[in-house]
C-alpha cells in the first residue's frame, strides 16, 4: 500500500501495488484532469462493480451497483452511498422500492419479502418507523404506528369476554366473544387476520356440586396429557364444534322458515391432538400467497375482535367413559323404577358395576344426546402460521359450567362492564334447543 505523487502535484494516487505496478480497483471510462469523471464501469478487487455516473472518482447521480454478496441496486448515489430513489434486491429475495439516505432506507419506501410479506410506509434508519401498513404472509395485516421496527399498537394477549364462571344450557349452542388486546388494556384494532382456534376440556375430577359424573375414564388409545388450567383444576381435552363462517347453526335453522327440516350440519369437531397444542394446527395464508380454508374450529380476527357462533359442547367422544357418583346412580335407580329418561334422554337400561371400579362411583355407558353438566374449560389459542412477526399470542382461558336446561332459566347475557369494555355481548345459556340433524 502505498501513495505516488505524479511531477504534476494536482495528481496522485493512493491504493495497493503489486510488481512495482499500481493493483486493485479498474475503472474504464471518461476521466477529467487524471480523475474518473462522468459516465464509466468500476470493478472492485473484493468483488462487485459499479456502472454509471462518478465524479472525482465517487459514485455520484445515477447508476447500477453489484455488491460482493451479489445484492443489486439501481437509483441515486450521492458521495458514494445510496442516496434518494432507488431499488434494491437482497440476497435473500427480498426487494425494496423507495428513499435512501447515506446507504440506509429512510422516507417512504415498499418491502416485498421473498415469504409473501409486503410493507409500506415510512422508514427511518433502515427500519420500519413512522406510519405504515403490513400484510403479512400468514394472512395478518396490520396498518399503524411502527417504532424501530415493531408495531406500537400490536396485540399481546387474548381476552375471552364473560363472567369469570360462564354457565350454559345443558345441549344448547352458545357464543364466545374475543378481543385481542395490548399491553396498556386497549383493544389491537390496527391487526387483522390472526386465526384463533376454539378447543376445549373437561375437569378431570368433578365436583358433585356440579355434577353428576365423578371422572371419566379414558381408553389407553385416547389417552391424553393432562391440560394445566389457570382455575387450580386439570382438564382432559374434550371435543367441541363450531360451523364455519357461513354455515347456519342451530339458532339461525331455527329462526328460518324451514326451521321443522332436518338440516346437515356442518361442524367440525377439533382433533384431539390439536386440542392439546401439539404441532400441525391450521395455518394461515400461505407464502405463495393461497388462503387455505379455515376450519370451523378457527375464526380470523376482525380489528382485534372475534367470535365464535354456535358453539356446542357434544356427548362424550368414544373411549371416555364416565364414572357417576354413587348418590346419582341411587337416582338413577329411582328413576329406572318409575320407568324416568337418563338427564341426557336416552332410554333407560339396566348396568351393573364393573368389578374394579372406583368406592366413590361407578361406570356407565349410557351416552347422553350432549356434554354432561359439570365444568369444563374453554381455551382459545393463536394458531396463525408462520406466527406474525415470530411471535405466537399466548392461550386464553375460560371457566365454563353446564347446568341442567330448565324451561324457566333466562338465557345469560354478559352486560357492558369491565370485562366488556367493548360493548361486545357474550351469550351463555340459549333458551331453544339445536336444530335435529
Amino acid at each position: 500500500y502505498g501513495v505516488y505523487v505524479y511531477p504534476n502535484s494536482f495528481f496522485r494516487y493512493e491504493g495497493e501495488w503489486k510488481g512495482g505496478r499500481k493493483h486493485g480497483d479498474t475503472f474504464s471510462g471518461q476521466f477529467v484532469l487524471g480523475e474518473p469523471q462522468g459516465y464509466g464501469v468500476m470493478e472492485y478487487k473484493a468483488g462487485g462493480c459499479y456502472e454509471g455516473e462518478v465524479s472525482h472518482g465517487m459514485r455520484e447521480g445515477h447508476g447500477f451497483l453489484v455488491d460482493r454478496d451479489g445484492q443489486v441496486y439501481q437509483g441515486s448515489f450521492h458521495d458514494n452511498k445510496r442516496h434518494g430513489p432507488g431499488q434494491m434486491l437482497f440476497k435473500n429475495g427480498d426487494k425494496y422500492d423507495g428513499d435512501w439516505v447515506r446507504d440506509q432506507r429512510q422516507g417512504h419506501g415498499v418491502l416485498r419479502c421473498a415469504d409473501g410479506s409486503t410493507y409500506e410506509g415510512q422508514w427511518h434508519s433502515d427500519v420500519f418507523s413512522g406510519l405504515g401498513s403490513m400484510a403479512h404472509c400468514s394472512g395478518v395485516t396490520y396498518y399503524g404506528l411502527w417504532i424501530n421496527g415493531h408495531p406500537a399498537e400490536q396485540a399481546t394477549r387474548i381476552a375471552i369476554l364473560g363472567p369469570e364462571v360462564m354457565e350454559v344450557a345443558q345441549g344448547s349452542p352458545f357464543s364466545v366473544n374475543v378481543q385481542l388486546l395490548q399491553d396498556h388494556g386497549e383493544i389491537a384494532k390496527s391487526e387483522s387476520g390472526r386465526v384463533l382456534q376454539i378447543s376445549a376440556g373437561v375437569r378431570y375430577v368433578q365436583l358433585s356440586a356440579y355434577s353428576e359424573v365423578s371422572f371419566f375414564k379414558v381408553d389407553r388409545d385416547n389417552q391424553e396429557t393432562l391440560i394445566q388450567t389457570p382455575f387450580g383444576f386439570e382438564c382432559i381435552p374434550y371435543p367441541v364444534s363450531s360451523p364455519a363462517a357461513g354455515v347456519p347453526g342451530p339458532r339461525a335453522a331455527k329462526r328460518g322458515t324451514e326451521a321443522d327440516v332436518p338440516l346437515p350440519r356442518r361442524d367440525l369437531e377439533l382433533d384431539l391432538d390439536a386440542l392439546c397444542g401439539q404441532e400441525g394446527t391450521p395455518g394461515g395464508l400461505l407464502a405463495g400467497g393461497h388462503t387455505p380454508h379455515c376450519p370451523g374450529a378457527c375464526r380470523r380476527v376482525d380489528q382485534g375482535c372475534a367470535e365464535f357462533t354456535d358453539v356446542l359442547l357434544g356427548p362424550p367422544p368414544p373411549g371416555y367413559h364416565p364414572f357417576l357418583f354413587l348418590d346419582s346412580l341411587h337416582k338413577k335407580a329411582g328413576s329406572r323404577s318409575r320407568g324416568g329418561l337418563h338427564p341426557g334422554g336416552t332410554p333407560p337400561t339396566a348396568q351393573e358395576p364393573p368389578g374394579g371400579s372406583r368406592p366413590e362411583g361407578s361406570a356407565t355407558e349410557e351416552q347422553p344426546a350432549a356434554a354432561y353438566p359439570g365444568e369444563y374449560v374453554l381455551m382459545i389459542r393463536d394458531v396463525t402460521t408462520p406466527p406474525f412477526l415470530g411471535r405466537t399470542l399466548p392461550p386464553a382461558f375460560k371457566h365454563l359450567r353446564v347446568v341442567v336446561k330448565r324451561a324457566d332459566r333466562p338465557p345469560h347475557v354478559l352486560e357492558e362492564g369491565p370485562e366488556a369494555s367493548s360493548g361486545w355481548q357474550a351469550h351463555g345459556c340459549a333458551p331453544e334447543p339445536p336444530a335435529p340433524r
